[in-house]
């Protein structure tokens, strides 16, 4: 049905069955156009194509983030090469001669974990991880750990990668938290896969999403929503941020603008942004939206699942699914939970299956360039080989 549109990278891996899109989604055709596109923008107008960038490309991609998630300024959209760069850039807005203390999980991805760890490692920061499983307890466990102590920021997921575990009522979580208190939410397994408004909590929460998965546009265009007139003023800041004050009389005090750009490092490749406004644009000539590529995926899910009790697998069953799937309003990933998750993960690949790993956790990803014919070969391949 859609497979059409992503000719090229099928075209490349014709043999393959890829089920990891939720880890290395399939980019659309339209991607590389965009790529030439910037290319040809670069030779034609050389140092002059930046007026393009900020006055058009920026614009656009920042309009077409703010619709998807329901937000009123799309000023406010900050964008960087990697989520990593952006989530530094928040610790820095504390005080540095102070130990920061973070609310967090044990499921965030590494982006987060592995600079937090060596933070703490350092003495630079005090983490409280809160386990996400069980699942049906978090919120609870989660909310009473904000009311125990004073934290300088609360960082979660609203999808956690290793798990596939959607928050439902992630608006709990922001409403007991105190005013003065900073929430990050990690939305790069949401974003463009789960119809989701942020419009209720725009002014309180920074989300932080990016293009390399859902968004079907590849690396280097993350990117974070902003609260609207906050008053941070990141340590580790590069001349964007100053956009709309390079030209006033400069104080003894280092300016900042008071849009999204105060959150933004130097000069950049901007290639990721004009793939992701090629995304976005073909989606919209489509007339597919999220809502309707998320129904997509989750009928290809139920294939799957419903494939799986009537093959009756010993490693892939209901009894190994991590993945909470009794709400539709879920991740585009199912995680079983293996001790040999990595000798199966080979066994497909040896079967032209492309899945991924974490631990002692397997997961298929979905997407609009599989159907239903592929899920029957997967099955297939599972009843045969696993």
């Amino acid at each position: 049905m859609f497979k059409q549109y992503f000719s090229k990278f099928l075209a490349e891996n014709k043999n393959k069955l890829h089920f990891a899109a939720h880890s290395h989604h399939y980019w659309l055709d339209v991607t590389r156009d965009a790529v030439i596109d910037y290319w040809d923008n670069s030779a034609k107008y050389s140092d002059e194509k930046w007026d393009i960038i900020l006055g058009k490309v920026i614009p656009e991609a920042q309009k077409y983030i703010s619709e998807i998630l329901d937000t009123d300024n799309p000023e406010q959209i900050a964008f960087a090469p990697n989520t990593h760069e952006l989530i530094f850039r928040l610790f820095t807005c504390f005080d540095w001669f102070k130990k920061l203390k973070i609310l967090t999980t044990d499921s965030e991805f590494h982006s987060f974990s592995r600079q937090t760890a060596r933070l703490e490692e350092a003495g630079k920061i005090t983490l409280n991880r809160v386990d996400t499983y069980p699942f049906e307890s978090f919120l609870e466990r989660f909310i009473n750990q904000i009311d125990q102590t004073h934290y300088d920021m609360v960082f979660l997921s609203n999808v956690f990668f290793n798990s596939g575990f959607y928050i439902q009522d992630l608006n709990k979580i922001i409403e007991n938290t105190p005013r003065n208190t900073m929430i990050v939410i990690d939305g790069y397994h949401s974003f463009m896969a789960i119809p989701q408004s942020i419009k209720n909590y725009q002014s309180r929460i920074f989300f932080i999403g990016g293009g390399y998965k859902y968004a079907m546009s590849g690396e280097g265009v993350c990117f974070m929503s902003a609260p609207k007139n906050n008053q941070y003023r990141p340590i580790h800041t590069g001349w964007f941020a100053t956009f709309g004050s390079l030209s006033e009389k400069q104080t003894n005090q280092v300016a900042y603008s008071d849009d999204a750009f105060k959150f933004w490092g130097s000069t950049f490749d901007p290639t990721g942004l004009y793939r992701f406004n090629s995304v976005c644009e073909f989606l919209r000539s489509k007339n597919l939206n999220i809502e309707k590529i998320h129904n997509y995926v989750i009928n290809l899910q139920n294939l799957f699942l419903e494939g799986l009790k009537n093959i009756n697998s010993d490693i892939f069953n209901m009894t190994k699914l991590l993945t909470p799937v009794t709400d539709s309003n879920r991740a585009h990933f199912l995680t079983f939970r293996l001790p040999d998750a990595a000798i199966y993960h080979v066994k497909l690949k040896e079967n032209n299956v492309i899945t991924d790993y974490r631990g002692d956790r397997l997961r298929f990803g979905f997407g609009l360039y599989q159907d239903e014919e592929d899920i029957l070969k997967l099955l297939d391949i599972i009843k045969k080989y696993i």
